[in-house]
């Protein structure tokens, strides 16, 4: 009788723990289902804003293109609009919460917790990338853009809102204002266009002839990004701010919990420093 009873309490068990399990897989495809779902609408906001530009602009979208110093071999570039006055090589991002970061940081954060790399620095790989494409008489008409949902707060550095710099951080909805409105300033700038329509057509079959759509090399580079991504993540150690000294992971989640840190990591010796 009583094996009989610890078979059924086992057997109870394993069925819970199936369900268990059952439960974390649908909350995980759940979870993917409805990331994958704010990139669609992340991107389609997007299309909207690059469909408002003019007829004589071209656009390119979801470009891949062979890149020997990427660590896949490649890149892919969100966006590319050509304008008679410069080459727009944009960068989506789809974060939500406060983002921090300067031009002389390599990796930002996202609400002073998760780091990102710096989104500039992404972008300056994916128009070397596409500057090797194309004659020399076009390598100083590139302008990089970052893109991200108004889901996001940023705390950057004030020059990435100028309309005078060639580095741009933008709100998806106001994206081809701020083409419109650099462009404005270059043709005060430029008295004929940089660019011809012939120009544009050159460039726009070039980029055009270079994307790469087979499917399985497409994913190998998806592949080699979150294996590169998932290594980079697992190496990133807790440091001091100050003095570069390792800190538990129990200090660096008090650091960026404070709001006085402003989302920085110290030690404890720098932790009482007036700031």
């Amino acid at each position: 009788m009583l094996l009989f009873l610890n078979f059924l309490k086992k057997k109870k068990n394993e069925e819970k723990a199936k369900e268990a399990d059952a439960t974390t897989i649908e909350s995980k495809r759940d979870n993917k289902q409805v990331a994958t779902r704010k990139g669609e609408i992340g991107e389609y906001k997007i299309d909207i804003q690059l469909d408002q530009l003019p007829k004589d602009y071209r656009y390119l979208s979801d470009l891949l293109v062979k890149n020997p110093k990427a660590k896949s071999g490649y890149s892919q570039i969100d966006h590319v609009v050509l304008t008679p006055y410069g080459i727009f090589v944009i960068e989506t991002k789809n974060y939500q919460g406060t983002i921090y970061g300067g031009n002389d940081q390599k990796t930002w954060l996202v609400n002073g917790k998760f780091k990102m790399m710096n989104p500039f620095v992404q972008n300056y790989g994916h128009i070397k990338a596409l500057t090797a494409l194309l004659d020399k008489k076009y390598h100083d008409l590139f302008i990089s853009m970052v893109s991200f949902t108004k889901r996001c707060t940023f705390k950057v550095d004030l020059d990435y809102r100028k309309i005078a710099s060639n580095e741009i951080i933008v709100y998806d909805i106001e994206l081809s204002e701020f083409i419109f409105r650099k462009v404005s300033v270059l043709r005060i700038q430029h008295k004929e266009p940089l660019l011809t329509n012939v120009d544009i057509t050159t460039i726009y079959n070039s980029f055009s002839n270079a994307n790469i759509t087979d499917s399985s090399v497409r994913e190998y580079h998806r592949r080699a990004l979150n294996t590169n991504s998932s290594k980079e993540n697992a190496n990133l150690s807790s440091i001091c701010s100050i003095c570069n000294k390792p800190v538990s992971d129990k200090v660096k989640a008090y650091c960026l919990t404070n709001k006085k840190f402003k989302g920085k990591i110290y030690c404890y010796d720098h932790q009482n420093i007036k700031r």
